[in-house]
């Protein structure tokens, strides 16, 4: 089902962005429609990453609350993220 947006803008703006909407070929409706088709995606991705975020936290404490966690030094944090570059750096090269 579709929803109907309106706003208002002074007669000004209309005027030039209908003139930027007919020089690009389209109308000012379909500008409008693909902005808000494009905010809209915007915010599944957000929407999306916030989820992913959340379930991997979620692992994280459940990982800690059954004892499977091993902490780490900051330095021993440090050589393992090294070894990690190390070694996409190498398969890089190849």
């Amino acid at each position: 089902m579709d929803t109907r947006i309106q706003f208002r803008v002074d007669e000004e703006t209309k005027r030039l962005a209908q003139i930027m909407a007919e020089s690009q070929g389209r109308t000012l409706s379909d500008a409008c429609r693909e902005l808000t088709e494009e905010l809209a995606e915007q915010q599944r991705k957000i929407i999306t990453h916030e989820q992913w975020l959340t379930e991997e936290v979620n692992a994280a404490f459940n990982k800690l609350e059954s004892g499977q966690s091993k902490f780490l030094s900051h330095e021993e944090a440090n050589l393992d993220m090294e070894a990690r570059k190390m070694k996409i750096r190498n398969k890089v090269k190849k």
